[in-house]
């Protein structure tokens, strides 16, 4: 059975790359006002996102470009496979900023834990399938492909959406790619690492 990366989208220092071509491009430093932009220039109607946490925000564009821009419809049985380094500290740090300022936001965690990205990206394309997020020190492409391909050949998928989606502050980088039974690029160690 071949199992191949089909698809991807890289996020990452203001610039987007889908399967090789730059998708978007923009010079703004500060994540915020960047994933906005990207929000606008992508048209997504999607009113939950304002009220997303970064982790959450990152994600779901990344997904959604790739997800988009696909030749045929996404396989409403596909798994979701992502993983990180912080899980989502970024958000923790703000809060404990501000319960030291005196003034707790629960506004904070309306959207945190990095299981939130997959909710959100399983009911916007409505996606009915196995979803993990795993924290790892650094990205781990050994364990994504054995994971995904085991979800493929033990038939809980019939693909699977797989990555690395990490953001603390202004730095972030999230890759993002398709596994499925179809030709595409070889599904090896090295091969994701030139992507990340």
């Amino acid at each position: 059975m071949e199992i191949n990366l089909t698809s991807y989208c890289q996020i990452k220092n203001g610039k987007i790359i889908h399967n090789g071509e730059v998708y978007y491009e923009d010079k703004e430093n500060d994540f915020q006002k960047f994933i906005k932009n990207v929000y606008q220039f992508t048209k997504m109607d999607y009113r939950k996102f304002y009220k997303m946490d970064p982790l959450c925000k990152l994600s779901l564009m990344s997904s959604s470009i790739l997800i988009d821009n696909l030749k045929e419809e996404l396989n409403p049985n596909t798994a979701l496979v992502l993983t990180n380094k912080s899980a989502c500290l970024d958000v923790d740090l703000k809060h404990q900023k501000s319960i030291e300022g005196g003034f707790a936001r629960p506004a904070d965690f309306v959207y945190t834990l990095p299981n939130i990205s997959l909710g959100e990206i399983s009911i916007k394309y409505k996606l009915r399938s196995e979803n993990s997020f795993f924290i790892f020190e650094t990205f781990n492409p050994e364990f994504l492909i054995n994971y995904s391909q085991s979800l493929i050949e033990t038939q809980k998928a019939e693909a699977v959406l797989a990555g690395w989606v990490e953001i603390t502050e202004n730095e972030y980088n999230a890759l993002l790619f398709l596994v499925e039974k179809k030709k595409g690029i070889t599904l090896t160690k090295e091969n994701l690492l030139n992507l990340i």
